[in-house]
């Protein structure tokens, strides 16, 4: 059966499922993945933050012993992994647990790879990590796609890493500290940097519209991937719960983040509902909608795969 809805690239968790629980279960994936689905996520990368080794070790097998399964092969394309390669600094290292990050390593990688059975599809490493350019090559060898993001990365640093073969930036403009210089940062050289594609949480609560929109003048639709970055908490409703070691707080209108950072915890939509808001906040039409959550996701990762899109109420809203 042909999968109907859009690709997300980034999925953290759903309705108290979080991917990276250590306590992770069948159960708790197969309950997920459904409701996604229902959703209309038609394709997606469960993503998998960074964590203990012990984590990747028992989660990453069991999703891809699950993804392997007839229900869920038609609509999971991989894994994503962001992290644990990431910049430890206040701001860029976001809700990731720094203590739990590791230096550029291409030997983990071809472990962490070893545990999901050859199904890291996606990575997510800081370009500004020493011995970086090695893994990113090494990455590219054994098939994963190599986006750059949670980092305090120098034009020079994306320059380095597009040689060497990464070509996306995750949710730019997230994964930064609230301050940056105002000339030179890694929100301005990625938007600058012509070989990378622009993954951006079209939510209203990662970044601001106009910076949605100066992210598609600048990349343009080609080169723009729209991603929900989905928490474990998507779905919920507004309350405070513990989340990635934290306390996240839900509000009403959907914003969720640490109330002791004040850094966003990831999204509380799905797919469906960022096409839905940024299709209304910028007044996109079918094809660009298209190509942002289904032709251009599906074209980073290689695929063709055929996919049906969902049906419209009368002012244009994806059901």
């Amino acid at each position: 059966m042909q999968p109907c809805g859009f690709v997300d690239l980034q999925v953290n968790g759903y309705r108290g499922v979080d991917f990276s629980d250590p306590q992770l279960s069948d159960d708790a994936v197969v309950t997920a993945w459904r409701g996604l689905i229902a959703d209309g996520t038609a394709i997606m990368l469960p993503t998998i933050i960074t964590a203990e080794e012990r984590v990747y070790a028992t989660n990453l097998p069991r999703l891809a012993r699950l993804a392997a399964l007839p229900e869920f092969a038609p609509h999971i394309a991989g894994f994503h992994l962001e992290g644990p390669f990431l910049c430890p600094r206040d701001g860029a290292a976001g809700a990731h647990n720094s203590s739990w990050m590791k230096a550029a390593d291409p030997l983990y990688l071809e472990r962490l790879q070893g545990y999901a059975g050859g199904r890291i599809r996606l990575l997510t490493v800081a370009a500004d990590l020493s011995n970086v350019v090695p893994m990113i090559v090494q990455a590219r060898r054994m098939g994963i796609v190599v986006s750059l993001g949670h980092h305090l990365a120098t034009a020079a640093d994306l320059t380095h890493a597009v040689a060497a073969g990464a070509t996306a930036l995750t949710h730019l403009g997230n994964g930064l500290p609230h301050l940056v210089g105002r000339h030179h940062n890694p929100l301005l050289d990625g938007l600058a940097e012509d070989g990378l594609q622009a993954m951006i949480v079209g939510d209203g609560h990662h970044v601001p519209w106009s910076l949605v929109r100066t992210i598609l003048r600048s990349k343009g639709v080609a080169r723009s991937i729209l991603v929900s970055d989905a928490s474990p908490l998507a779905g919920m409703p507004a309350a405070d719960y513990p989340c990635f070691g934290a306390i996240a707080r839900l509000t009403a209108d959907g914003r969720l983040f640490n109330p002791e950072t004040g850094y966003l915890m990831g999204s509380s939509n799905t797919i469906r509902q960022v096409v839905n808001a940024t299709r209304t906040a910028l007044q996109l039409d079918d094809a660009s909608c298209l190509a942002l959550a289904v032709t251009n996701p599906l074209a980073l990762l290689g695929l063709t795969t055929p996919v049906a899109m969902l049906p419209r109420s009368a002012d244009g809203t994806y059901l």
